[in-house]
Order: C-alpha cells, then structure tokens, then sequence
C-alpha cells in the first residue's frame, strides 16, 4: 500500500499551523524527519507481510483492519478527550472513504501476487498523480507544467517496471499486475480526496484513521463475500503475520506519517515517501528473493524520479531589490520616461 501523501492526506487543513508550532525555537521531541522516515519504513514491509501471510486478497485487507482497529479507537478517544468533537456527517465522510481504501487493498493484494511486492509497490504509488489529475477534474487544481512533463515519463516507468519487456518472468503476470496496480492507485487516489474533503482543517489525525479504518474492514467483508478471497479460518502464522501487518503499516506507519509530514517542506515530503518504494524492492529482495530485471529497476528509477518531478514545487521567484529595478529602469529607454520620483534616502533604508 502506498504512502499518504502530503497534499492530500487526512492532516492537509493542518499543515500550515502545524508547521508554525513546530518552528518554535523551545520545540522539543523527535525530528519530523525521523518520525516520516520510519513511518516510510513501517509501511513500506506491507506488501513483504502480506506475501508472507499467503492469504486471500480479501482476507489480507479485512484482518490488517480489524487487527487495528482497537488501537485506533483508543487513540481516537483519548485524541477527541483533547480537541473538541467531530460532526456526524464528518464521521461519515470519512468512513465512506475508508470503502474506496478496502477497494484498494484488495486490488493491491492482486497486483501483489501478479508481479510480486516490491514491484506491485511501485506501481502503487502512482496515486500522487492520479489524486492531481482528479483534483483537476473535480476541483479545478490545474498541475503544474512539472506534472504534465513527468506525466509521460512515468508512463514509460510503469511499462518497464512490469515486466512485460521481459522474455521470462516464470510465475508471474505483468499485464494483470498492472491494471490492478492502476485500479488500486485509482481507488486510493479516491480514497484520500474524500477523506481530505471530510476532515478538511480537523486537528484530529486516530479519529478519521479508525473510521477510514473501519469502513475497509466492513469494504473488504463486503468485496470478499461478494467476489470471494475471504477464507477466515487460516493458520496461525499467517494470523501473526498480518498482527504485524495491522501494528506497523495501518496503525503506526499511518499515524507518523500523518503527523509529520505537515511540519516538513513539499521537497523533503517528496523525497522521504519515495523511500517506501524503494525500501519495498529491497526487502522484497532479501526476504522473498525476488530479482527484478535491469528494466523493471530502471523502470523504478523512472517511476520514482518522475514522481518526484511532479510534486515538488516550483522554486518561488527571486525578489528583486530596491538597486537592481531602478538599474533596469535606467536600461530600458521606454521606462525612463515612467521612471518613479525618487524618494527621501530615510524612507528607502526603511524599506
């Protein structure tokens, strides 16, 4: 499952001040950068855990839930016990929001198992630009040119990270895997533009997580019944391993992610949630022995590098001063005729 990502999460309306507590010279406690890489780092085991568990893809989405959903709601009340009470329809919002995340986990589950987890990972994160595009579509938050050139880019990222360049790829179904990894950056995309609607300016971060978090336990019971993949009664070990699962990923991973990424600037954001995707290869590597392709790396490089491009920002323009415009306007001939009274030298030095 892939990173909440900065500009859309659950803690978007508090981004602002939280970053204006958190410049206070006297601020205490770990570093937001700390907190976001191990968050990062939780989360980025997911799609490791879930082969492990070797479930049903149903089965893999509705216990990670259910397995975290008591500790969300004790954080949730101890949380509202501090800041002041939600709005039912508030509360609703974001556990509609939470079936679009059971949508996802169960279309992730399958790329999963189609071109294996650290690649399934990758081409899930391709949510940051479906959430923009959306966004556009929806809201009228036209990207950036970054967007629009990085778009293309990626495109080809996600054609050679799926290994269908590749003459053998025993076990595995690259062109499956990638329309389940769009569906799932789809729904997910889905997913946080709701919540963010929701709980837009909330200082709450446990309480729209544990009703996200039950609307997938009850959308994943649902897909399963529905489509199958939900067998209930499964081994031991795989109980253990979506526990942990339910403990890293869904409740800490989440809960230091979306505290910590609003004190830090666009840029480094950026970079530390493309640590997940690229952490996933790697654990991918060492714990299931899965040996992507030269292109399916290189492809991974574009998907990353590309979004990168489109999310940072655009640098702000350099403020001219007070010297360089008046040397311009002396340049230019047609604005010497337009060229300002000059002014006392004690109200320009006040400037």
């Amino acid at each position: 499952m892939s990173v909440p990502y900065v500009r859309t999460v659950i803690t978007r309306g508090r981004g602002r001040a939280a970053g204006r507590r958190g410049s206070g010279a006297g601020r205490t406690g770990p570093s937001p950068v700390l907190l976001a890489t191990m968050g990062a780092a939780c989360i980025s085991a997911s799609a490791v855990l879930i082969k492990l568990a070797s479930t049903g893809t149903a089965t893999a989405a509705f216990y990670r839930c259910a397995f975290a959903l008591p500790v969300l709601a004790v954080l949730a009340v101890l949380e509202q016990r501090r800041h002041s009470g939600r709005p039912l329809r508030v509360r609703g919002g974001a556990v509609f929001a939470g079936l679009f995340l059971a949508i996802d986990l169960v279309l992730w589950n399958h790329a999963i198992a189609d071109v294996g987890a650290g690649i399934a990972t990758v081409i899930g994160n391709l949510q940051v630009l479906f959430v923009a595009a959306a966004a556009w579509a929806v809201f009228g938050e036209r990207p950036g040119r970054r967007f629009l050139a990085a778009l293309p880019v990626v495109l080809v990222g996600v054609v050679l990270v799926s290994g269908m360049m590749d003459s053998a790829q025993p076990g595995l179904h690259p062109l499956a895997g990638v329309e389940y990894g769009l569906g799932t950056s789809v729904a997910y995309a889905c997913f946080l533009l709701i919540l963010r609607q929701s709980t837009s300016g909330t200082p709450h971060v446990a309480g729209p997580l544990a009703e996200a978090t039950l609307g997938c336990a009850v959308g994943a019971l649902l897909l399963g019944l529905i489509f199958g993949g939900l067998p209930l009664d499964i081994p031991l070990p795989s109980l253990g391993w979506l526990l942990l699962l339910a403990m890293t990923s869904q409740t800490a991973g989440w809960l230091l992610i979306t505290s910590s990424l609003p004190k830090l600037p666009a840029a480094i954001s950026s970079l530390l949630l493309l640590l997940q995707p690229a952490a996933a290869i790697v654990l991918a590597a060492v714990v299931l022995a899965e040996r992507p392709s030269l292109l399916q790396l290189g492809g991974a490089v574009l998907v990353c590098g590309g979004i990168l491009a489109a999310t940072r920002p655009a640098p702000a323009p350099r403020a001219t001063t007070a010297a360089e415009r008046s040397e311009a306007a002396t340049r230019s001939p047609a604005l010497t005729r337009f060229r300002p009274r000059q002014e006392p030298a004690t109200e320009r030095a006040s400037q």
